[in-house]
Formats: structure tokens, sequence, C-alpha cells
């Protein structure tokens, strides 16, 4: 049998649990919060002095925050791309007698969750005064319009490794922005880039559970394309960003030195991510694995302590980069 084809009986083998798995780690839209529920409310009257005062407290926010608020808040808007993706994985089926598919059910509601971290960014962002609107909205447009490639074809087993990785990643990232707009006394931002980065995280736990199910289904070959996924490393979904008149992929590594500078996410977590997940899904437990299966296994297992090594040499340019997102007004 195909690849393919046992990638597709076991979707649709785990596909009856994955209604509980939306029960477990999505929430209902009248339950969750809601971008107003941070922004300024335009039907009261009290409107235009909220507004005031997230001009004032968004001041002492510098020059490298403002650019990875801005590359978070683009990555965030993105969001078409990564549906759109997703819903061409093999055993996600929205179409014919599948559009009530269980995982496209999924994929629909989770986008549906995602959706809100862009608009409420977006607006704070617009609101702050601190940023050009119109390039942002560029890069968006060409970052929606230049789509992604990030190395796991139509591939189920590839694109939850990826989501796994990704979704603890963005975790880390609005996390640590918030903790750095409230430590400069911004209260609101701080908590709003909180609450997203809870969000990511039970985005997270979600998709590494679906792994962790498929690895009791076909050891083989989800430690085969975890390991492949390594081989080729985990890609940012916005590695293709760029600026206007810019080309695919310019911007990407000015934004990645931007994080990296301001402790946002580092190589090091990197290294971190991928121990997580390999502790948390049991590699050295796993059984039944064919001859492939287990030289992937110890790939994995020693892959962290070699991509430590390798990020205590990184070297990253203490320069800053000039984007036309934001006005240069020192760092942060």
């Amino acid at each position: 049998m195909s690849t393919k084809n046992i990638r597709l009986e076991v979707m649709q083998a785990l596909e009856p649990k994955v209604e509980s798995f939306m029960e477990s780690f999505l929430i209902k839209p009248e339950d969750i919060w809601q971008p107003t529920d941070f922004l300024p409310d335009s039907e009261k009257d009290t409107f235009l002095q909220e507004v005031k005062d997230i001009r004032e407290e968004s001041k002492d926010l510098g020059y490298d925050f403002w650019v990875t608020m801005v590359a978070d808040t683009i990555t965030e808007e993105a969001l078409p791309t990564y549906e759109s993706w997703l819903m061409d994985v093999v055993g996600i089926d929205q179409h014919g007698d599948y559009k009530t598919n269980g995982w496209a059910k999924w994929v629909r509601a989770w986008t549906a969750e995602e959706n809100r971290h862009g608009d409420v960014l977006n607006k704070y962002l617009y609101l702050s005064g601190r940023v050009n609107m119109r390039e942002i909205e560029i890069t968006t447009q060409h970052l929606i319009s230049d789509g992604f490639d990030i190395g796991t074809d139509r591939d189920p087993y590839k694109n939850f490794v990826y989501t796994s990785f990704q979704e603890l990643a963005t975790n880390i990232s609005h996390k640590r922005v918030g903790q750095m707009a409230k430590k400069k006394g911004n209260a609101l931002l701080g908590k709003m880039c909180t609450i997203i980065a809870g969000d990511e995280m039970r985005h997270h736990l979600a998709y590494r559970e679906f792994v962790k199910t498929i690895l009791g289904e076909d050891p083989s070959g989800m430690m085969i394309a975890f390991a492949d996924m390594m081989k080729k490393k985990i890609v940012m979904p916005a590695h293709f960003l760029r600026e206007s008149g810019g080309t695919i992929g310019s911007a990407f590594e000015n934004f990645s030195n931007c994080a990296q500078r301001l402790g946002v996410y580092t190589a090091q977590d990197y290294v971190d991510i991928l121990s997580k997940l390999n502790a948390y899904w049991e590699l050295d437990s796993v059984r039944s694995l064919n001859e492939e299966a287990e030289k992937a296994r110890d790939y994995l297992i020693k892959l962290p302590a070699r991509l430590e090594r390798i990020a205590e040499r990184m070297k990253f340019p203490e320069d800053q980069y000039h984007f036309k997102w934001v006005e240069a007004n020192g760092a942060l």
C-alpha cells in the first residue's frame, strides 16, 4: 500500500475522535474573548479618550518592539494561506459527501479562532499611531499572494508536526511581547498579547495530541515524517515576508534578526521546542518501528544536543535594519 493510502486510512480511522478534540481544545464563539473586549468601544462617549490613552501608552515602546509586533500581526493576518493549505491535506475533505468531514470542521473552527488574533493586533496597531499602516497592509497582501511552502506537501503527518512546532513558537513570541509591553507600563497590550499566547498554547496542545495519536496508529510512518521535517528545518509561516518593492522573503531574515536581538524568539527556543516535543511524544518508548523509523528516532533523539551546539555559535547582526513599517526611533 502506498504511503498516501496509509495516511488516508489513518486519518479516516481517527476522524471520529476529532469531535472530542474540538470540545477539548477549542472554545465556542459565544464563550471566547473577542477583539472588542480589548479595544476602545466606538459606541461609547469615552472612545476618543481611550484612543488617546493607547497612543500615550505606546510612546515608550521602541523600534525593535514595534517591528516584532508588526511581523507578528502580518503573520496572523496571512490566515487565508494557512487554511487553504490545510484544507488540501490528505484526509481533510470539505467536498461532496465529506463536507461534514471532522478534520475539515476542525480546520474551519481553528481558523475562526486564529482569525481574532490578526483582527485585534491590526486594530491596535492602527490606533497606536506608531506604525505605517499602508506599508503593513502592502506586506500583508504580498504575503497572502505569495503563499508559502513549509515542506509538508499534502502529508497530514508532516503538517501536524509543523503545526505542533509552530503553535508553540507563536505562543512564545506573543507571550514575550506581552511581557515586554507590561514591563513598559502598557497593561492593555500586555494582557492582549498574553491571552493570544494562551490561544496558541491550546492549539499547540491539540496538534501535538494529533501526532501522539497517529504514533499509536502508524508509528513508523509518523517517526519518519517527524525526522524528515526536522531535517528540512521548520520554517516560519512568514518566511516569504517582503516589504513594498521587495522580493519574496527579503524582509524575513531582517525580522528574524530583530526578534533574536529582542529575545522574542531565538535559536535556543527552536531547540527547546524540539526537546519538548521529543519528550511529550516519548520517542524512547515508541514500539514496532521498522528499520528506517529506528534510524529516524535515533536522529531525532540526538538532534537537540547537536542544535544546541550550533545555537551557541550563531552570531546575529546588532545593527538595526530600517523597515518601512516603523519609523526608526531607537531600540527597546
